[in-house]
Protein backbone atom coordinates (compact mmCIF):
# COMPACT_ATOMS: atom_id res chain seq x y z
CA UNK A 1 0.00 0.00 0.00
CA UNK A 2 1.78 3.12 -1.19
CA UNK A 3 0.85 6.38 1.33
CA UNK A 4 0.83 9.96 -0.56
CA UNK A 5 3.91 12.03 0.53
CA UNK A 6 1.76 14.64 2.09
CA UNK A 7 0.02 11.84 4.31
CA UNK A 8 3.12 10.56 5.41
CA UNK A 9 3.48 12.70 8.90
CA UNK A 10 4.88 9.15 10.86
CA UNK A 11 7.53 10.48 13.48
CA UNK A 12 10.95 9.20 11.08
CA UNK A 13 13.04 6.81 12.22
CA UNK A 14 16.45 6.64 12.48
CA UNK A 15 17.33 5.17 8.86
CA UNK A 16 14.59 7.70 7.62
CA UNK A 17 16.25 10.49 9.32
CA UNK A 18 19.45 9.63 8.01
CA UNK A 19 18.45 9.45 4.88
CA UNK A 20 16.43 12.71 4.63
CA UNK A 21 19.67 14.14 5.65
CA UNK A 22 21.55 12.70 3.04
CA UNK A 23 19.11 13.96 0.64
CA UNK A 24 19.03 17.70 1.48
CA UNK A 25 23.22 17.71 1.30
CA UNK A 26 23.80 16.39 -1.63
CA UNK A 27 24.32 18.39 -4.42
CA UNK A 28 21.87 17.73 -7.54
CA UNK A 29 22.09 14.42 -8.66
CA UNK A 30 22.22 13.48 -12.78
CA UNK A 31 19.02 12.20 -13.71
CA UNK A 32 20.21 9.92 -16.25
CA UNK A 33 19.32 6.13 -16.16
CA UNK A 34 21.76 3.53 -15.44
CA UNK A 35 23.53 1.68 -18.36
CA UNK A 36 22.51 -1.58 -16.87
CA UNK A 37 18.02 -0.27 -17.49
CA UNK A 38 19.18 1.42 -20.60
CA UNK A 39 20.95 -1.57 -22.41
CA UNK A 40 18.32 -4.09 -20.77
CA UNK A 41 15.25 -1.93 -21.94
CA UNK A 42 16.83 -2.54 -25.40
CA UNK A 43 17.60 -6.43 -25.17
CA UNK A 44 14.40 -7.53 -23.06
CA UNK A 45 12.05 -5.20 -21.45
CA UNK A 46 10.90 -3.65 -25.10
CA UNK A 47 10.55 -6.87 -26.91
CA UNK A 48 8.46 -8.21 -24.07
CA UNK A 49 6.55 -5.58 -23.10
CA UNK A 50 6.41 -3.11 -26.08
CA UNK A 51 3.58 -0.89 -25.11
CA UNK A 52 5.00 -0.51 -21.75
CA UNK A 53 3.51 -2.35 -18.64
CA UNK A 54 3.21 -1.85 -14.46
CA UNK A 55 7.08 -1.20 -12.54
CA UNK A 56 8.06 -1.08 -9.17
CA UNK A 57 11.34 1.20 -8.62
CA UNK A 58 12.66 -0.09 -5.07
CA UNK A 59 14.35 2.54 -3.33
CA UNK A 60 14.19 4.84 -6.09
CA UNK A 61 15.49 8.24 -4.60
CA UNK A 62 15.28 11.14 -6.82
CA UNK A 63 13.21 9.24 -9.67
CA UNK A 64 15.94 8.38 -12.33
CA UNK A 65 14.65 5.63 -13.06
CA UNK A 66 10.74 6.06 -12.43
CA UNK A 67 10.74 9.22 -14.80
CA UNK A 68 12.57 7.19 -17.26
CA UNK A 69 9.83 4.72 -17.70
CA UNK A 70 7.10 6.79 -17.64
CA UNK A 71 8.03 8.79 -20.86
CA UNK A 72 8.17 5.26 -22.17
CA UNK A 73 4.65 4.48 -21.14
CA UNK A 74 4.98 2.65 -18.15
CA UNK A 75 2.93 3.31 -14.81
CA UNK A 76 5.65 3.37 -11.91
CA UNK A 77 5.34 3.09 -8.46
CA UNK A 78 8.23 4.51 -6.86
CA UNK A 79 8.89 3.74 -3.14
CA UNK A 80 11.66 5.30 -0.78
CA UNK A 81 11.79 5.81 2.88
CA UNK A 82 13.01 9.23 2.38
CA UNK A 83 10.28 11.55 2.04
CA UNK A 84 13.20 14.19 0.83
CA UNK A 85 13.89 12.32 -1.56
CA UNK A 86 10.56 11.49 -2.98
CA UNK A 87 9.75 15.04 -2.77
CA UNK A 88 12.24 15.54 -5.09
CA UNK A 89 11.87 12.74 -7.56
CA UNK A 90 7.96 14.13 -7.92
CA UNK A 91 9.74 17.35 -8.65
CA UNK A 92 12.09 15.72 -11.60
CA UNK A 93 9.71 13.61 -12.85
CA UNK A 94 7.78 17.09 -14.40
CA UNK A 95 5.07 15.94 -16.91
CA UNK A 96 5.98 12.44 -16.41
CA UNK A 97 4.86 12.52 -12.58
CA UNK A 98 1.22 11.78 -13.82
CA UNK A 99 2.49 8.19 -14.46
CA UNK A 100 4.27 7.63 -11.46
CA UNK A 101 2.64 7.23 -7.61
CA UNK A 102 5.36 8.12 -5.40
CA UNK A 103 5.05 6.27 -1.88
CA UNK A 104 7.28 7.58 1.49
CA UNK A 105 7.64 3.88 2.57
CA UNK A 106 10.03 1.41 5.15
CA UNK A 107 10.11 -1.42 2.73
CA UNK A 108 11.25 -3.48 4.66
CA UNK A 109 7.15 -3.06 5.70
CA UNK A 110 5.71 -2.48 2.39
CA UNK A 111 3.09 -4.85 1.31
CA UNK A 112 4.39 -6.33 -1.67
CA UNK A 113 1.19 -7.33 -3.84
CA UNK A 114 1.19 -10.74 -5.14
CA UNK A 115 1.89 -11.10 -9.43
CA UNK A 116 1.58 -7.63 -10.08
CA UNK A 117 4.08 -5.83 -11.36
CA UNK A 118 6.08 -6.75 -14.87
CA UNK A 119 9.20 -4.97 -14.02
CA UNK A 120 11.05 -4.53 -10.78
CA UNK A 121 13.99 -2.37 -10.38
CA UNK A 122 16.09 -2.37 -7.53
CA UNK A 123 19.36 -0.07 -8.02
CA UNK A 124 22.36 0.25 -4.81
CA UNK A 125 19.81 -0.87 -2.52
CA UNK A 126 20.49 -4.16 -0.34
CA UNK A 127 18.10 -5.61 2.11
CA UNK A 128 18.24 -9.45 1.93
CA UNK A 129 15.44 -10.25 3.62
CA UNK A 130 12.55 -9.46 0.87
CA UNK A 131 14.53 -10.96 -1.45
CA UNK A 132 11.46 -13.29 -1.78
CA UNK A 133 9.06 -10.69 -2.68
CA UNK A 134 10.98 -9.00 -5.31
CA UNK A 135 9.99 -12.62 -6.81
CA UNK A 136 6.45 -12.74 -5.10
CA UNK A 137 5.59 -9.29 -6.51
CA UNK A 138 6.19 -9.87 -10.12
CA UNK A 139 3.87 -11.40 -12.65
CA UNK A 140 4.70 -14.48 -14.56
CA UNK A 141 6.96 -13.43 -17.37
CA UNK A 142 7.69 -10.32 -15.44
CA UNK A 143 11.76 -8.95 -15.33
CA UNK A 144 14.21 -8.32 -12.53
CA UNK A 145 17.13 -6.07 -12.69
CA UNK A 146 18.93 -5.77 -9.97
CA UNK A 147 22.11 -4.24 -9.38
CA UNK A 148 24.40 -3.38 -6.47
CA UNK A 149 27.81 -3.33 -4.69
CA UNK A 150 29.37 -6.40 -3.96
CA UNK A 151 32.41 -6.86 -1.51
CA UNK A 152 34.94 -6.14 -3.84
CA UNK A 153 34.30 -2.23 -3.57
CA UNK A 154 36.32 -2.23 -0.46
CA UNK A 155 39.12 -2.13 -3.15
CA UNK A 156 37.71 1.72 -3.75
CA UNK A 157 36.71 4.79 -1.95
CA UNK A 158 32.97 5.36 -1.45
CA UNK A 159 30.03 3.21 -1.05
CA UNK A 160 29.12 1.15 1.78
CA UNK A 161 31.61 -0.56 3.70
CA UNK A 162 29.84 -2.91 6.07
CA UNK A 163 29.50 -6.59 4.54
CA UNK A 164 25.54 -6.59 5.70
CA UNK A 165 25.31 -3.98 2.71
CA UNK A 166 27.72 -5.57 0.67
CA UNK A 167 27.07 -8.78 -2.20
CA UNK A 168 29.04 -11.74 -1.33
CA UNK A 169 30.08 -13.52 -5.10
CA UNK A 170 27.72 -14.70 -6.64
CA UNK A 171 24.99 -14.09 -3.82
CA UNK A 172 22.29 -12.63 -6.74
CA UNK A 173 22.50 -15.57 -8.80
CA UNK A 174 21.76 -17.40 -5.64
CA UNK A 175 19.37 -15.91 -4.24
CA UNK A 176 17.47 -15.77 -7.32
CA UNK A 177 17.42 -18.99 -9.10
CA UNK A 178 14.30 -19.88 -9.08
CA UNK A 179 14.42 -17.03 -11.81
CA UNK A 180 15.05 -17.95 -15.69
CA UNK A 181 18.56 -15.44 -15.30
CA UNK A 182 18.71 -13.49 -18.68
CA UNK A 183 22.44 -11.56 -17.54
CA UNK A 184 24.59 -11.82 -15.35
CA UNK A 185 27.84 -10.23 -14.52
CA UNK A 186 30.73 -9.10 -11.72
CA UNK A 187 32.78 -6.64 -12.56
CA UNK A 188 35.61 -4.61 -10.58
CA UNK A 189 36.11 -1.53 -12.83
CA UNK A 190 36.13 1.78 -10.32
CA UNK A 191 33.63 -0.47 -8.65
CA UNK A 192 32.59 -3.33 -7.00
CA UNK A 193 29.26 -4.03 -8.73
CA UNK A 194 26.87 -7.01 -9.44
CA UNK A 195 24.11 -7.05 -12.48
CA UNK A 196 21.64 -9.18 -12.68
CA UNK A 197 18.53 -9.55 -14.80
CA UNK A 198 16.40 -12.51 -14.73
CA UNK A 199 12.33 -13.54 -15.30
CA UNK A 200 9.82 -15.07 -13.78
CA UNK A 201 7.98 -18.04 -15.54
Amino acid sequence: MLRRVAEDNVRMPDERASWNQRYRERSPSSLEPDPLLVTSYEEFIQPLFPHGGIALDVAGGVGRHGRWLAERNWKVDLVDISEVGVAQAKQNAGRSAAHIRFGVEDLKKFSFPQNHYDLVLVFFYLERTIFPDFVRTLRPGGLLLYKTYTRQQGKFGGGPSHPLHLLKPNELLEAFSALEILFYRETIRQRGIAELVAKKS
